[in-house]
């Protein structure tokens, strides 16, 4: 559980620096963020509030400067598609997936949202990425990669 905080904290890093180049060039503007994870709203509680709380801490208000549209599969993967189109058509600024589902529904609804990945294993053989040296889409982020994949680059 703590690793997935931690990585959530990494992702409000990702998301303050992929937006405030855009909020530098329009201070007015409130950043639209999606949020879309398998599991249920009650089950993910803590990795929310820890993901609100790091965003804040980089400057990032609910509510003030950004706007998250919450996305919960509730345990059914084949909702994840129609949840990831929904947050396309909603517009957001970039999308946060939880784990390698999410992702693929995120990557498949969008070729030019940012898609912020966290816990998705291996994105190369999930489809993901081309390679770890170059990616070549829309996603970034954390993957759960085995020590032999790291050594291999």
């Amino acid at each position: 559980m703590k690793d997935r905080i931690l990585s959530f904290a990494f992702v409000a890093l990702l998301l303050a620096l992929s937006t405030i180049a855009a909020q530098a060039q329009q201070p007015t503007k409130v950043a639209r963020i999606g949020f879309l994870d398998p599991s249920t709203a009650a089950a993910s509680e803590v990795l929310v509030d820890a993901f609100r709380q790091e965003l804040s801490k980089l400057g990032w208000t609910e509510g003030k400067n950004i706007v998250i549209q919450y996305r919960f599969a509730e345990q059914k993967n084949d909702r994840l598609p129609e949840l990831a189109g929904d947050l396309v058509r909603f517009k957001v600024d970039l999308i946060v997936a939880a784990s390698t589902q999410p992702v693929l529904a995120a990557k498949s609804a969008t070729t030019t949202i940012p898609i912020v990945m966290t816990n998705a294993g291996d994105p190369v053989a999930a489809g993901l990425f081309a390679s770890l040296a170059r990616p070549g889409s829309n996603v970034t982020g954390i993957a759960s990669l085995t020590p032999e994949l790291h050594t291999k680059g």
